[in-house]
């Protein structure tokens, strides 16, 4: 029976037995700022995930040759990945495709970052100002004690309706709402290998599928640690993310001795909740897996609010352009501590097994 599920989901989200089929998109930030511009793409072959790729992709192939792909999930391992469309987008115009966990959704990026920053406001960072010009503000003293006694009016209304349940003799349990799970990424890594080979597709022979990296920001980190071992991943990119002694979406640090690639991570200092948890993984990771993390001053939300994904953006770039398409050049941010510190001069790197 679990099986069925399982399949059932899996079609539900990711229908591999049609070509691609573009039915929406958008273009955010004017496509970014690499050389190629980008779009934000829903696919009705595969409506359970959002495309994000530079415009005119057979054309800049035929130029380029085929392009590098990321696989990504979201924070909180949410079923939609608009938080994180400024980086994703900008990444795109550097010439990837990058196929992220959740639902095309044209949901304002700004709406849904303006509540992450004022319940977590950066205490490290001296103002947070996002890619649309507006300045968030921490919350009030007022506000966080409006917030705390609403919080314990819906655990009172919750414990009460727990009772009830309890009473009730034929009530069935609430259906779970549906979450992600890690091996989506593999799935639509199985669904962009298929499109590369189907002639007629929209992706045909489009994709580099020898350079794949898997990407996720929190608890998508934790979904990335879960499929790393898979050999066609190349490189894996944790952002605010480790597992540390927790255990979550099947991932515990266990899931460390199946590391087989190059590790980035990307983490926002003492003020990241993904701080110590980060800090264990890098001390724990095998002495044959090359492993560089960076801390910035950004907290849990990094930059990704700011104007085309902002410095987060950029360090992911250089990395999978060192990684997956052997520019050596870009490596100077991650093994150069005077290149890092003309840089960015409030970050700090660690790196070992170069």
């Amino acid at each position: 029976m679990k099986k069925l599920l399982m399949t059932a989901m899996f079609v539900a989200t990711c229908v591999g037995l049609m070509n691609a089929q573009t039915t929406q998109k958008q273009i955010v930030e004017e496509g970014g700022t690499g050389p190629f511009k980008s779009e934000v793409v829903g696919d009705a072959s595969c409506p359970g995930f959002t495309v994000y790729r530079p415009q005119n992709l057979k054309e800049i192939v035929a130029k380029q040759g085929a392009l590098p792909v990321i696989v990504y999930a979201n924070g909180a391992c949410f079923n939609n990945n608009v938080e994180m469309r400024l980086l994703l987008s900008e990444v795109a115009s550097h010439g990837y495709v990058a196929a992220a966990i959740g639902p095309y959704d044209e949901a304002d990026v700004m709406a849904q970052w303006r509540g992450v920053l004022r319940s977590a406001y950066p205490e490290t960072k001296g103002e947070v100002i996002m890619a649309n010009g507006e300045k968030i503000l921490p919350l009030t003293a007022e506000e966080i004690k409006a917030r705390q006694e609403e919080q314990a009016k819906q655990r009172e209304m919750a414990a009460k309706n727990a009772k009830k349940a309890k009473k009730g003799k034929n009530q069935q349990p609430a259906t779970p709402q549906f979450s992600t799970y890690p091996k989506m990424l593999l799935e639509v890594l199985d669904w962009l290998t298929d499109q590369n080979a189907a002639a007629g597709s929209e992706y045909y022979h489009c994709l580099d599928l020898d350079h794949v990296a898997a990407m996720g920001q929190s608890c998508g980190g934790a979904q990335v640690l879960g499929v790393a071992h898979d050999p066609r991943i190349k490189t894996c990119v944790m952002l605010n993310s480790g597992i540390g002694d927790m255990e979550m979406m099947g991932s515990t640090k266990e899931s460390l001795k199946n590391l087989h690639t190059p590790m980035f991570y990307m983490i926002g200092g003492p003020g990241d909740i993904a701080y110590s948890n980060a800090q264990k993984d890098y001390e724990r990771i095998a002495d044959n897996i090359p492993i560089v993390m960076l801390n910035s001053k950004d907290g849990h939300s990094g930059t990704y609010y700011e104007k085309h994904g902002g410095n987060y953006a950029i360090a992911v770039v250089k990395w999978l352009d060192w990684q997956l398409k052997g520019q050596v050049g870009q490596s100077a941010l991650f093994l150069d501590d005077e290149y890092l510190r003309m840089k960015f001069p409030e970050w700090q790197g660690v790196r070992k097994n170069f």
